[in-house]
């Protein structure tokens, strides 16, 4: 049962005066709550309405019945969360009575921003642009970037293969769907007015071996330095983490890059799996990169919720008024800004996007509630679901491991010192399955299917599990396979979490479960049940 919401506190009006039409576009807020934390975003947040979720199988209410590692892709809304969302809508219909609803979603924003400045330490004078998603923030970045260092510049993609799917058209800077988060019908890859260029992508993973490549560094270098050669800028995003889990390249080599090319290189740290602690982003952001993060993967807020860290000398050359490309005024509005960017916020629609910022409601409590747990049993949680998650994919025939954890990773010395992602292939008589066979086990672990099973088959069979999305893996003379993943997220802890050191250990006893559930279900479905079944279950949806 959700918590009741309690009388809304709208103290964050003080100090400013009712206006005249202040009523004006209210009539938004009254939509049904699911349909809300649904809107405003791209195709990727539709739902399949026989299905009610998602492609990610994630519908928008909550979902407690549903066993979830899926943090590395995304998590159905929490119940605590889904009614602070409710209550935040209800004190921005306040709000807004009084204000109107731009200025009031307007106010709140740039509020929310001190309260993600709080909760990871950051200067006051970092900012902060909001966005729908991870790809629209990547387009901020080039954005911004292009501000920088001029037209002339070209994106380097580090770990190309594990990123977002829009990524290969975002670092081009070209649209990356048919519709903006705005309502705006495009076309999809099509170029965006004063964004477009080119990209060099490099690939993290070897699909031979299922092994990390091992000369990423060098790699990078030689990309880098032959653009600047040429007489390119470069924008270089980097993995801080992947989809696999893994970080690339290591921050000695990023150091070098800056060393070697500090007016031609504006590196951006793909953190969207928000995988790192405080202290590594602080240290990102004080050597002067920009940062992509998301409040859907790894903490739990309800995909998609996208913003862009800025480090403050970045935003001091940003307000002196560098002209930033018309394009991408179609994926930005005026509070996605930060309040002291007042150029580009003149030059922004008052566009207010209710769907994004609930979700960063929503997020920004999932945050809360995370680092509310001490450090230690963050630590000891994350270590322990770990080593169990290893153990059972080490021992499973069905399950092959690919390398978790981090490609030159430093020790970060709290929980994200261990891996968080577990990726595997699935394989029937020595052989991987390939990606449409993956596909189907990823659909079928969703549906109960205990009917089609008897005795104690039957219910693992019933079990409905949601992992990591497949990601797809190339492979040299052979059929493409794809990767699932088993994600430790914040809410395993926050869930676990007790004062009673008895409650919290049985709490991470049943989390340890429900991972055990869910590997057995994997094998039962890769074991029992051929590729025509998979399918047929999958097209039943």
């Amino acid at each position: 049962m959700m918590p009741a919401a309690t009388r809304p506190d709208v103290s964050w009006l003080s100090g400013h005066a009712r206006r005249d039409g202040a009523a004006t576009g209210l009539r938004d807020l009254f939509a049904l709550l699911g349909d809300l934390l649904i809107d405003g975003g791209d195709a990727r947040l539709a739902l399949d309405r026989p299905w009610g979720r998602n492609a990610y199988g994630c519908g928008p209410s909550p979902a407690p019945d549903l066993l979830c590692f899926s943090s590395s892709t995304a998590s159905p809304i929490s119940e605590r969360a889904y009614a602070r969302v409710e209550l935040a809508r209800e004190q921005l219909m306040h709000a807004a009575i009084s204000l109107g609803l731009d200025a009031a979603l307007d106010l709140r924003t740039e509020e929310m921003r001190c309260e993600l400045r709080q909760q990871f330490g950051l200067d006051d004078d970092v900012g902060i642009v909001f966005s729908p998603s991870g790809t629209d923030s990547q387009l901020h970045a080039l954005a911004l970037a292009r501000a920088l260092l001029g037209d002339a510049v070209t994106s380097v993609v580090v770990g190309s293969d594990q990123t977002g799917s829009g990524t290969a058209a975002s670092a081009r800077g070209r649209h990356f769907s048919t519709r903006t988060a705005g309502g705006l019908t495009v076309t999809k890859d099509g170029p965006i007015d004063g964004l477009a260029g080119e990209a060099v992508s490099l690939p993290l993973l070897d699909g031979a071996s299922l092994q990390p490549r091992r000369n990423i560094q060098s790699d990078v270098l030689d990309a880098v330095e032959a653009l600047v050669r040429d007489g390119r800028s470069v924008l270089l995003q980097v993995m801080d983490a992947s989809k696999l889990g893994w970080r690339a390249p290591g921050m000695a080599c990023l150091d070098e890059v800056s060393r070697r090319w500090p007016d031609r290189v504006q590196i951006v740290v793909d953190a969207c799996q928000m995988r790192l602690g405080a202290a590594r982003l602080r240290d990102h952001l004080a050597r002067g990169h920009l940062v992509l993060i998301s409040g859907s993967k790894f903490f739990g807020g309800p995909a998609f919720s996208g913003a862009l860290l800025v480090p403050p000398l970045v935003s001091a050359a940003l307000r002196g008024g560098n002209p930033v490309a018309p394009g991408l005024f179609d994926y930005v509005g005026r509070s996605d800004w930060p309040v002291a960017w007042t150029d580009l916020r003149a030059r922004s629609a008052p566009r207010a996007n209710i769907g994004q910022w609930l979700r960063w409601e929503a997020a920004l409590d999932e945050i809360a509630a995370y680092h509310a747990v001490p450090a230690a049993f963050r630590r000891m949680a994350i270590r322990q679901l770990g080593e169990t998650i290893t153990s059972l994919l080490m021992l499973s025939p069905v399950l092959r491991p690919i390398a978790a954890g981090s490609v030159a990773a430093d020790e970060d010395g709290d929980e994200f010192g261990f891996p968080t992602i577990f990726p595997f292939a699935l394989q029937r008589d020595g052989k991987l399955l390939d990606l449409g066979e993956t596909q189907a086990v990823y659909r079928a672990l969703q549906h109960d299917l205990g009917s089609r099973f008897s005795g104690s088959m039957a219910d693992v069979a019933a079990r409905q599990c949601l992992v990591g999305q497949p990601v797809r893996i190339e492979r040299p003379g052979a059929a493409p396979t794809a990767a699932l993943r088993l994600s430790i997220g914040a809410r395993q802890v926050t869930e676990a979490w007790c004062d009673d050191h008895t409650t919290a250990r049985v709490n991470l006893e049943a989390d340890i479960d429900r991972v055990v559930d869910i590997v057995a279900k994997t094998e039962l479905l890769v074991s029992e049940l051929s590729s025509q079944d998979l399918r047929d279950i999958c097209n039943a949806d």
